[in-house]
């Protein structure tokens, strides 16, 4: 694969010829998390949730059940502030977590740097600073080369790291990498912020806690992902070292992450994360991707550069291929390979079936047949 600074975010579509029978609107099905549905579970505790009336803006009791939760899960100092997305998340966690002056340290490929709409800068007034990574995933050495600004006036203060897991190029920290990125930050007074989107699919894939990949290892705060593994619009600021972490109530409020009727918010994070849900449907989704891979991997023509570790495969293809996929399906072409193949990115979740599978590599099959006559 090429450098990742050449990575191509967004849903990209290559130009090309497309097979007679395909379908008007393509299948979204592996183009994103975020294209499945609403766990069944998760519903249902809506549903329970909508009995009678209850205190707003989070004096309710679904939203008392959660806050127990969560000091279970990460121990009795956490703090949950419910809100209603990752993008939401992120900004409330990154201002509470630095001055005015302070600046975050990042890898160039993580979601807060690229695919946040300048949302951090524009909104949190505050600034990144972006490391060229070659797996998307921040070292000691990336803190080290940043804190020669510090104290210098002219430059923004780096005052905090913020780490993405698992991350947007579907890597993993293990534990050990993360608590030594979190000494060095530490050491140095950074505070340690980690957008956990996708943090279910790493706990499960790693065989860990929550718990394990976060505050036992040093993060200071949490962007806690539910939408991406089975709620509604429902994600988390999790606090996890107070005395590092100040003023995450006003300043959620003022962001416009406070709800109104936040027992509906609180309702799924609680049945997700007050059950073994949230790891069940990671794991469904993390043996799908790793099974679709897998088939993927046996077309002659279609090469897997590492096994998925997550629910994101990077299969590389020739360009005739995904231009007959993308006439069936969308997903993104994320990178080019150095011999000019695409590297696709597709996605599963908690929905994703055998079945989808099957008929997408079959779909594969056929246009490596058609368009490439040795493939078989």
């Amino acid at each position: 694969m090429t450098s990742t600074d050449e990575i191509m975010p967004g849903l990209q579509t290559l130009d090309g010829p497309v097979g007679p029978d395909a379908p008007a609107t393509p299948d979204p099905t592996f183009a994103s998390d975020n294209t499945a549905g609403v766990s069944p579970e998760v519903l249902e505790a809506i549903a329970r949730a909508n009995g009678g009336a209850a205190v707003p803006y989070g004096d309710d009791p679904v939203t008392a059940r959660l806050e127990q939760v969560v000091r279970d899960q990460f121990g009795p100092s956490a703090e949950i502030f419910p809100v209603f997305n990752g993008t939401g998340a992120n900004v409330v966690s990154l201002q509470a977590l630095l001055p005015r002056w302070g600046a975050a340290i990042c890898a160039r490929q993580a979601h807060v740097n690229t695919d946040e709409g300048a949302a951090p800068e524009r909104l949190g007034a505050l600034k990144l600073l972006a490391r060229p990574t070659p797996e998307g995933k921040l070292t000691p050495a990336d803190v080290e080369a940043e804190l020669g600004a510090q104290g210098f006036v002219h430059a923004a203060q780096p005052l905090a790291v913020t780490l993405t897991q698992s991350t947007e190029l579907g890597s993993l920290y293990s534990p050990a990498e993360i608590a030594a990125v979190a000494d060095r930050a530490h050491a140095a007074g950074l505070g340690v912020h980690m957008d956990g989107a996708r943090l279910a699919n790493a706990a499960a894939a790693l065989g860990v806690s929550l718990r394990e990949v976060t505050i036992d290892v040093g993060v200071d705060v949490l962007s806690l992902g539910g939408t991406k593994n089975g709620a509604l619009a429902a994600e988390a600021v999790v606090v996890l070292d107070p005395t590092r972490v100040r003023g995450t109530d006003y300043i959620r409020k003022y962001s416009m992450q406070l709800a109104s009727k936040q027992r509906f918010v609180s309702a799924q994070l609680l049945e997700l994360f007050g059950t073994d849900l949230w790891r069940s449907n990671a794991e469904h989704a993390n043996a799908q991707a790793r099974l679709l891979g897998e088939r993927l991997a046996t077309l002659e023509g279609i090469d897997l550069p590492a096994p998925a570790q997550v629910n994101a495969v990077f299969p590389k293809m020739p360009a005739t291929v995904v231009e007959e996929l993308q006439s069936r399906y969308l997903f993104h072409v994320w990178d080019t390979a150095p011999d000019g193949d695409p590297v696709v990115r597709l996605m599963c979740s908690f929905q994703t079936t055998e079945a989808q599978i099957d008929e997408f590599v079959d779909h594969a099959r056929a246009a490596l047949t058609a368009r490439l006559p040795d493939a078989r």
